[in-house]
């Protein structure tokens, strides 16, 4: 049976993106248990003081248990590339200035020529009133506006539970920037 191009591309594609789920399963649970480690700190241990066997500190029970989706995606003190790789945008998104970011599967991040035009499409029922906020709506609300073109269920809807606030912020402020 002869393959058709389409098929193979489409077959690609699936390995591609079932790749890159698996990466970041795995990257995922190599930070949790990265976190789950007890810190050496000297200011925990009680420095100078002597204990005997039968004196010391209690271990607690147990540590709570962390959802992988509790694992924050980057810090939001990356460089700017490392910060759009680590959560993943560079994989779906095409990004002018983030060498990696050649992502197929998104639009092309170029939203301070793209943002205005989208939020004064008749189609964009957001509450953005700037492009910085229509990035931001973009990355924590994703259904509010899809690009003609683009499927609906892409982007990610855990996105706003794993970037933090700084992260988020510096995102928008290079995106809002970037231009044809």
């Amino acid at each position: 049976m002869k393959k058709t191009k389409s098929s193979e591309s489409s077959g690609s594609r699936e390995t591609f993106l079932i790749f890159i789920v698996v990466a970041c399963g795995i990257m995922a649970i190599l930070s949790v248990n990265l976190f789950n480690h007890p810190t050496s700190d000297p200011s925990d241990a009680n420095v100078g003081e002597s204990t005997s066997p039968d004196q010391q500190r209690p271990l607690p029970e147990k540590a709570p248990s962390v959802a992988l989706i509790d694992v924050p995606l980057s810090t939001g003190t990356e460089p700017l590339e490392k910060l759009f790789v680590q959560s993943g945008c560079a994989v779906c998104h095409t990004i002018p200035g983030i060498a990696p970011a050649l992502g197929r599967e998104g639009p092309r991040l170029v939203l301070g020529t793209n943002g205005p035009l989208r939020l004064a499409d008749p189609q964009y029922q957001g509450t953005a009133t700037t492009v910085r906020e229509y990035v931001q709506e973009s990355i924590l609300n994703p259904g509010v506006y899809v690009v003609p073109g683009y499927s609906d269920r892409v982007m990610p809807r855990w996105y706003g539970k794993r970037l933090n606030a700084l992260a988020l912020d510096r995102m928008a402020e290079y995106l809002e920037n970037v231009k044809e």
